[in-house]
């Protein structure tokens, strides 16, 4: 009896592994994909579209540069918006140069400066609803980089992206993500993607910008390197040098004879009055890792460092930095924030984009000892531009501009609304 009851303990035993193995073999797991299959145009299709076309929708915008009457608002990986802002009460869109791969803009008299992936595009924006190529340099920026493996045709230029929703089943033993060179393939919520190119900025030297123009120069950063082209002819940009920099430059802004370069892991400055094609470091100040866009004035340089980026940063805070000294800048003070991002300064005035916080504007006559003189809550900010008593700012759902004439009554002028 007793050995009956063990071997249908055992046979029992048996039964249970082949039913768990089937049960495994049978495992599968159910993963929903959105699919990104890229729209492919040839580089002579792509040059002879760089024009001002008719205005489309804004969906995705990054960085801003203001001249005259006009905006010139990025539409990342696209091209540039041209808004009539005549009256800033009631901006215009009234067209759009495509530019695929744009990501900065710099404008010096009626010449343009923006990235079309590897290459600078010069642009005559005397009539800015019919610009004209007056020059584009080849190879001059680093390559792009994709997720998933992808890799892309290199004989050709993506214009567009055609996103597809699909749901795609797998074994357990699966990673459960896939990778394909037709496209990328993204894995669960993969409505971010789009978004790769970084968030929505602003900048006429703004503290998110990584193009600079300084006397007869325009200056650029990529992830490692300083970019210097000489452009006493405007209209015909010459590559002058590159200098390296460090690893993770981020942005880059111009104050007198300096430029102030921003880096995951601290702030660099470099001066360009003996060499302007080849400038010179002249300090540094080290901070924990963040992103830190990064302005100046005569005195003190002011770094916002922030949680919830690729920086992978543990601070919310602003650093200001005694710069009485530039090769051996100090910390001055440190201001505790939300989730700090851009930021402008205008005479004593310094703007604050503080995430969900919305706009900050502070009294800095004392940087020791800010005072809040107005909070704008309600949106979700990332950066600043304050120029001629206009704040232009962006935030997640579009282009806001406030008027701070009256810092008693500072008036919202108008927004622009991104089309999902």
């Amino acid at each position: 009896m007793k050995k009956y009851f063990t071997i249908k303990i055992f046979a029992g035993f048996i039964f249970i592994l082949l039913f768990n193995a089937c049960v495994k073999d049978s495992c599968q797991n159910t993963y929903n994909y959105s699919f990104y299959i890229p729209v492919y145009k040839t580089s002579a299709e792509v040059r002879a579209n760089i024009k001002s076309n008719p205005a489309t929708e804004i969906k995705n915008p990054g960085k801003i540069f203001i001249l005259g009457n006009y905006i010139f608002l990025n539409e990342i990986n696209k091209g540039i918006h041209l808004i009539d802002n005549t009256n800033p009460s009631a901006p215009v869109n009234a067209g759009f140069i495509d530019i695929p791969g744009n990501l900065d803009i710099a404008i010096k008299g009626n010449i343009l400066y923006a990235d079309l992936y590897t290459d600078l595009v010069a642009l005559d924006i005397s009539n800015p609803l019919n610009v004209i190529k007056t020059k584009i340099i080849d190879g001059v920026f680093p390559h792009r980089y994709y997720g998933s493996g992808f890799m892309p045709d290199s004989s050709k230029i993506i214009t567009d992206w055609i996103k597809r929703d699909t749901t795609v089943v797998q074994e357990c033993s699966s990673t459960g993500w896939t990778n394909t060179n037709r496209g990328i393939l993204f894995a669960m919520n993969a409505a971010d993607a789009t978004k790769s190119a970084g968030s929505a900025t602003i900048g006429i030297a703004g503290s998110m910008a990584r193009f600079a123009l300084m006397n007869n120069y325009l200056y650029t950063v990529s992830n490692t390197d300083l970019n210097a082209f000489n452009i006493s002819n405007t209209s015909n940009p010459a590559f002058a040098n590159k200098t390296a920099v460090g690893l993770n430059i981020e942005t880059i802004y111009p104050f007198k004879n300096n430029l102030f370069i921003g880096s995951a892991n601290g702030m660099f400055i470099y001066n360009m009055q003996s060499s302007p094609a080849n400038p010179v470091k002249v300090g540094e100040f080290a901070h924990a890792r963040a992103c830190d866009p990064v302005i100046a004035d005569d005195n003190y340089a002011y770094v916002t460092l922030r949680t919830g980026t690729a920086c992978r940063g543990t601070n919310n805070q602003m650093d200001i930095i005694r710069l009485n000294n530039l090769t051996n800048s100090a910390l001055a003070k440190t201001y505790q924030f939300t989730n700090p991002h851009g930021l402008s300064k205008d005479g004593i005035l310094l703007f604050i984009c503080d995430g969900t916080q919305g706009l900050k504007l502070y009294d800095a006559s004392d940087v020791m000892n800010l005072k809040l003189i107005k909070q704008i809550s309600g949106m979700e900010t990332y950066d600043v531009i304050a120029y001629n008593n206009i704040a232009y700012v962006v935030a997640k759902d579009g282009l806001y501009q406030y008027n701070y004439s009256d810092l008693n009554n500072i008036r919202f002028l108008s927004k622009m609304g991104i089309t999902k």
